[in-house]
């Protein structure tokens, strides 16, 4: 199997760097905020941060890709790095410490899959004073640094009426023709908390929530949640079950309570 350490220590040391460019500007008073096509927000921090990493990658895999949620992809090859400056923008600029820098690698023909698997993540929650990352193989962890960690591994829960479930929003279910499903899970889960975005999964892989899923998402969501969650015993899956990050939503678990929870959101009335 490749050993992907100096990728992982690479991407902590983007990480780094996009904290400082993204803590800097955070709950400024003149912070420039956009509207999208799309109707999402982008800040300067989302533009900066993610040019600061496009360039140490320019300079460090100048070979590799590279796709970003703002200025789209650059690069073709086996290798691509796929980031997501500020995942959590409307955290962010209402001053909601909810947000993180999500920062994969992705190689193709990984195991045989087809198409691109992420391999090496990092989500780094400033705010948060968090960080969590993970290298296929290598296992996942929480901590300060590399030499600083605490290796991560998802609940045992094994039944859904004992289980804690995390969501992001209404909506999405509802425009999916998903919302029945979705609210028949949260009456069998033990708890259900709207946590959202990046930290429904790293606590998933935590093991402090068992299940979470959400509607519609980009890769740049997924890609280094889904390795996490991986190395840390779970399943990362599309809500039709596809393994990884590619299916434009996404599912998590313990693995235990992934046939279950697939189950309730495909439901049909």
């Amino acid at each position: 199997m490749p050993d992907y350490h100096d990728d992982l220590r690479l991407a902590h040391v983007l990480a780094d760097a996009a904290d400082a460019t993204t803590m800097e500007r955070f709950k400024a008073l003149d912070l420039k905020v956009e509207t999208k096509p799309d109707m999402t927000p982008v800040s300067e921090a989302d533009k900066a941060a993610e040019e600061l990493i496009r360039g140490h990658l320019q300079r460090a895999r100048p070979r590799d890709a590279i796709l970003g949620e703002e200025f789209g992809i650059e690069g073709t090859g086996p290798r691509r790095w796929v980031v997501d400056p500020i995942d959590g923008t409307k955290n962010y600029v209402r001053g909601v410490p909810v947000w993180a820098t999500l920062i994969s690698l992705m190689e193709a023909g990984v195991d045989g899959a087809a198409g691109f698997q992420p391999v090496v993540g990092v989500v780094s929650a400033p705010a948060l004073g968090r960080r969590w990352w993970a290298a296929k193989g290598a296992g996942a962890y929480t901590g300060r640094s590399l030499t600083s960690a605490t290796r991560l591994q998802v609940s045992k829960v094994e039944r859904m009426q004992d289980a804690s479930f995390a969501y992001s929003s209404l909506s999405g279910w509802e425009e999916q023709g998903r919302l029945d499903g979705f609210l028949d899970l949260t009456r069998a889960c033990w708890r259900t908390r709207g946590y959202g975005d990046f930290w429904s999964y790293m606590m998933v892989a935590e093991g402090a929530v068992d299940v979470c899923a959400e509607p519609e998402l980009s890769l740049w969501d997924m890609a280094a949640p889904a390795i996490v969650v991986q190395e840390a015993g779970g399943s990362f899956t599309g809500l039709d079950g596809t393994p990884g990050p590619h299916s434009g939503n996404a599912a998590a678990s313990n693995g235990l309570l992934h046939r279950e929870l697939l189950g309730y959101l495909n439901q049909r009335y």
